[in-house]
């Protein structure tokens, strides 16, 4: 199961537009980071390594909108840091429902309950959490460095459904993980907690991430997955994802890189090229398309995305051959 039928139509008509305004480069969604601060210090997670005074900053709401306006992407995905820790981070989230964009707002949960009553979130088709859970409680709790997160993080997302909001979790996978953890948690998370739906991705490798000696390469990658989405795994999972890119988890087809499909925004600017490399920052969403060198980066291309498989540069690709073939378009309504 890929995204829900109403958002599907929403990016459909989306990238319909684009098509006859040929454009040729466009955002699908945008990393939007309205601060590096966190209350965690995660082994593969390299975010919280800025100065002091970087940390210190929250993005101004009028900032944040103004650029997700700009570029006119119809999806953001909050993150950060911990979004949480930013004391409008509710405004922020409403302001952009209000403009009708599908907003997931990411979050390790720990501050959910205890400061749930500074904010104004409401349920809504447009909004939702996506709780980061990178496996069961022993597994989860040595990723993020801290006891108890998981406890916190499972009672957080039924705390949630019960409010009724639109619950998602993002799982990354590490070379500590095998078939049988990946299978685990998903079960976990698909039958057990009966999450809306779930994200899967391999780390990437940060390079000030406090743990280098756990990352997936490519081939490590492939065989993960295609060993935990065998016996019809992959059909009965609700997961948030193409079939395409899912394809590509397991090495059943190669995907270029689409870099400028996922974009990142964060209080330094618009990040280049991606969210995982920082070659520099543009001040506009314009800035940055015209002055990046778009096709050096990839596998093949730039030795740090060697072993790169990450959602935000191949899953733009994935959507792309989804919408231009009639086969691919099919299957992905029908899965």
């Amino acid at each position: 199961m890929s995204m829900p039928i109403r958002q599907s139509l929403r990016i459909a008509r989306y990238l319909a537009v684009q098509k006859i305004r040929r454009r040729d480069k466009f955002p699908l969604l945008v990393e939007l980071e309205p601060l590096f601060a966190c209350n965690l210090a995660c082994a593969g997670c390299g975010k919280i390594q800025q100065p002091a005074d970087e940390l210190r900053r929250r993005m101004p709401v009028e900032q944040a909108v103004a650029a997700i306006e700009e570029c006119g992407a119809p999806m953001v995905s909050i993150a950060g840091g911990e979004p949480l820790m930013h004391p409008q981070i509710d405004k922020m989230v409403n302001e952009l429902v209000a403009r009708k964009k599908y907003v997931f707002l990411c979050t390790n949960a720990l501050l959910l309950r205890q400061r749930w009553d500074r904010f104004d979130f409401r349920p809504s088709h447009y909004f939702g959490f996506t709780i980061h859970l990178d496996g069961m409680r022993e597994r989860h709790d040595a990723s993020v460095r801290k006891e108890g997160v998981f406890d916190e993080a499972v009672e957080a997302i039924r705390w949630l459904k019960d409010k009724g909001f639109r619950v998602t979790t993002n799982t990354t996978v590490f070379n500590t993980d095998s078939p049988q953890s990946v299978i685990d948690v998903l079960n976990y998370l698909n039958d057990e907690l009966q999450v809306d739906q779930m994200m899967v991705s391999p780390a990437y490798a940060y390079e000030k991430a406090p743990d280098q000696e756990h990352f997936l390469g490519v081939s490590e990658t492939r065989e993960l997955f295609h060993k935990a989405f065998a016996d019809g795994n992959r059909k009965r999972w609700r997961l948030n994802h193409s079939e395409v890119f899912l394809d590509f988890l397991e090495g059943k087809r190669d995907l270029a890189c689409t870099p400028w499909g996922i974009p990142s925004y964060s209080l330094l600017g618009w990040q280049r090229p991606c969210y995982l490399l920082a070659d520099g920052y543009a001040k506009t969403y314009q800035e940055l398309l015209d002055t990046t060198d778009w096709d050096s980066f990839g596998r093949g291309k730039d030795p740090r995305c060697a072993n790169c498989m990450a959602h935000c540069g191949y899953e733009p690709t994935a959507v792309l051959a989804t919408t231009s073939s009639l086969r691919e378009s099919l299957r992905a309504f029908t899965s």
